[in-house]
């Protein structure tokens, strides 16, 4: 009797060279593919190894595989082997059945029987005999693959129950009564509808007592990421970290914080009440922000913060009770953990690790000791600091928008469940939307086991081989006395077998994707920027690609031509290729789990036809269209080398790039902590300034530049002098801005006037 077809469809790879050869093997092989085929079995045919290789690295759809062992027995079937431990290496659980005689399985080596499942005897047993127990193989594995949560959400939407629960679409069926409606549903397809479900529904558990399959999930989450608990959340890594201080800290309690953390920490400490001190990581020439130098760190240098803080006063408690460190960097800096630990630890008994770029790094040797739950949690040290740590799984993982995840190792001064869920549920939607929820579960998954090193193991390939090849291409125009654009990365290497420095592009690709210390920064290394570093402390991911442009020299003064960043970015826009952080002259790129050679391929054909069309100066209206409609009078018989040359000059006028450093450099005086800030702010004790008003003022809101969302000012800190660093930045964009539209600057807590005149809010002065 045919198998009913399975809807999401069953695949076999079949490895095997001569099918269509009329010999006893070839015929009885044939047979048994015409059987799978009959039962709804698509069978994929590789006839040599090397196709094999690149459907197993291409295809996670095949549920088995059917392997003919290679003719080479002398060389004890190198080419098996080298499939298998590929295969393995990408998912260590699908079913592998071996083609064979009794004869040959005889002489088959043991690091190939460990790594196949069972043997198909092909002279032996029927087709449909063989058919039957490959079927019965895929079952087994689908019952294996799927992560809890997402098995019990897939397993309910398919019941097509009538429900008498929110929400009010009930599966869909409310779209389809309006023609919006319909299109709607239509776009997104009715599986999303089933899966949208209610609290009400117990068969999935709960998010708000993680009880059920998302309470297994959870549990299931926290093995793969190594922690004692972990959390879904559905609101982003902004609401896990107001999570973790509301329930770490509180009023007239001080918190030690990264002055490079992102508005959702602020936005923490303003609803906690707790007393911010902060840390000051480096910055570079080109406005990279750095690591905290471990001298910051240490006791006594936090003692001095401490002491020096205006608002540590009488009342409050001066010992911090709980520190953030934003790791990695935006810009891909990877912190030594237990280093940081060792230092921290000395002044507090929580560390809160802001990881929402960087959920990948436990799956990969290369990341080794440099994230938050690093190393095997049966052996930590309880005596050692608490540990949490955000991650946005939909950033650098594979799960929708929105889905974060928290992790907590239990250290000193732990919080339990009960009292840490009271916080969890104060910012959790009773209405949780379930399928980002499963994708938590399925990013988890797809990590676990060999499959997450595999995984992150192509990207850091991806990445070097486009590092190596910009890097090339830049060293080759300089030798013709001509410019390309750069990448910020080590400029030579030391050669691991020769023990000679080599430029970065000829190193060996393998040792830059297994040698940590080839992406260290270190002192006397003029790459980096950041001066003085002890060896190991810091290291940059590869993953994360900083390209810069021509006009910033390594000591930070302007060379004599440049290309803003900002010009590169819109035109590589025009061409439908959206970059993740623009600095004066830098562009960050990152390659995650997706991207391909095709996709950087595409990308470093946009860079040469940039180099291009401004050697050319082509006219805006062809390269920059959308900007030159818009403003048209204003670049009108402009080119792209015209508007270059014109806007480096406005910078190295203004001093955009110098001001940013200093602005971000210095420490502002706080007038109130965050939240008497924000007390302000809700009784509208409050008035919008202009800059030029703005000197010895007290800012309401947070003033944050973006990208990447690093507080210049926080809530309840002093402007400073009229030519202080801190306006003389604001002032160096406001300038810029009216002299460039199309190109201004996004700042939060700033809105420019009709004139272009930036608006802060300050608190009042009685």
């Amino acid at each position: 009797m045919e198998m009913q077809k399975n809807p999401l469809g069953f695949k076999v790879l079949m490895v095997y060279d001569g099918l269509g050869e009329n010999n006893a093997s070839a015929r009885r092989i044939r047979a048994l593919k015409h059987d799978l085929e009959a039962k709804e079995i698509q069978v994929e045919l590789s006839e040599c190894f090397n196709d094999a290789r690149a459907v197993i690295a291409s295809d996670p759809t095949v549920e088995c595989v059917l392997l003919n062992l290679d003719d080479d027995p002398d060389h004890k079937y190198r080419h098996t082997l080298e499939l298998l431990e590929n295969l393995r290496e990408r998912n260590p659980d699908v079913p592998v059945f071996l083609m064979a005689c009794r004869t040959l399985a005889s002489e088959v080596p043991a690091d190939i029987l460990n790594k196949v499942n069972d043997f198909i005897w092909i002279l032996e047993d029927t087709a449909d005999f063989i058919a039957g127990r490959i079927t019965a193989a895929i079952k087994r594995y689908r019952k294996y693959i799927l992560p809890p949560m997402f098995k019990a959400l897939a397993k309910f939407a398919k019941v097509h129950e009538y429900s008498w629960h929110t929400p009010g679409h009930t599966g869909g069926t409310a779209f389809l009564k309006a023609p919006a409606g319909r299109a709607f549903f239509n776009f997104f397809k009715e599986p999303v509808f089933r899966s949208d479900l209610s609290i009400s529904v117990g068969e999935l558990g709960s998010l708000l007592d993680h009880s059920g399959p998302i309470g297994e999930s959870e549990k299931y989450i926290a093995e793969v990421f190594g922690s004692d608990r972990s959390y879904t959340v559905t609101n982003g890594s902004s609401t896990s970290n107001r999570v973790i201080l509301m329930a770490s800290v509180t009023r007239n309690q001080v918190a030690l914080v990264d002055r490079n953390c992102h508005k959702s920490v602020e936005q923490g400490l303003t609803m906690c009440g707790a007393v911010p001190a902060y840390l000051i990581p480096a910055r570079n020439q080109y406005g990279i922000i750095g690591p905290i130098p471990p001298q910051r760190l240490a006791k006594e240098a936090v003692d001095g913060v401490l002491k020096d803080n205006k608002l540590i006063k009488e009342g409050i408690d001066p010992r911090p009770v709980h520190a953030v460190v934003t790791n990695s960097t935006y810009d891909g800096l990877c912190y030594n953990v237990n280093r940081v630990k060792e230092l921290l630890g000395q002044s507090v008994d929580r560390l809160h690790f802001d990881e929402a770029w960087y959920g990948y790094a436990r799956f990969n040797p290369m990341y080794c000791e440099r994230y938050a739950m690093c190393g095997d949690i049966k052996n930590y040290n309880r005596d050692d600091p608490t540990i949490f740590a955000t991650q946005s799984t939909h950033k650098l993982l594979a799960a929708f928008s929105q889905a974060s995840m928290i992790h907590i190792r239990e250290g000193r001064k732990p919080i339990d469940h009960k009292r840490f869920n009271e916080s969890f549920m104060m910012h959790a939607s009773t209405s949780p939307f379930y399928p980002i929820i499963a994708s938590n579960d399925i990013s988890a998954k797809m990590m676990d086991g060999t499959r997450g090193k595999a995984l992150t193991e192509d990207s850091i390939y991806e990445a070097i081989d486009f590092r190596q090849t910009v890097a090339r291409l830049h060293a080759e125009f300089a030798d013709q006395d001509d410019w390309f654009l750069n990448i910020w990365q080590p400029d030579y290497v030391t050669d691991a077998k020769s023990g000679q420095k080599v430029p970065f592009y000829e190193a060996s690709a393998e040792q830059l994707a297994h040698d940590p210390s080839a992406w260290y920064l270190r002192s006397g290394d003029e790459w980096h920027g950041f001066g003085e570093m002890e060896d190991g402390y810091c290291m940059l991911d590869p993953i994360k690609v900083t390209v810069t442009t021509p006009g910033m020299l390594d000591n930070g003064n302007y060379d004599q031509w440049g290309i803003p960043a900002a010009i590169l970015t819109a035109y590589l826009d025009n061409r439908g290729i959206v970059v993740e952080k623009t600095q004066d002259f830098s562009i960050l790129f990152l390659f995650s789990l997706g991207v391909t050679k095709g996709k950087w391929g595409t990308l470093l054909n946009a860079l040469f036809a940039f180099k291009e069309d401004y050697d050319n100066n082509t006219p805006l209206k062809r390269v920059l269209p959308a900007i030159y409609k818009d403003n048209e009078e204003r670049y009108q018989n402009m080119g792209l080398r015209d508007l270059a040359d014109e806007m480096f000059a406005k910078m190295a006028e203004l001093g955009t790039t110098k001001a940013l450093n200093a602005g971000f450099s210095v420490l502002p005086q706080p007038d109130m902590t965050p939240v008497e800030s924000f007390e302000n702010l809700v009784r509208n004790n409050v008035e919008s300034l202009k800059l030029n008003e703005m000197a010895g003022r007290t800012v309401a809101t947070g003033v944050v530049p973006y990208p990447p969302g690093i507080p210049l000012l926080m809530p309840g800190e002093n402007a400073g002098d009229a030519n202080g660093p801190l306006l003389g930045y604001l002032k160096s964009l406001e300038a810029f801005d009216r002299h460039f539209p199309g190109f201004t600057h996004d700042i939060h807590g700033v809105e420019p006037d009709a004139d272009g005149n930036y608006e802060i809010m300050c608190i009042k002065q009685n």
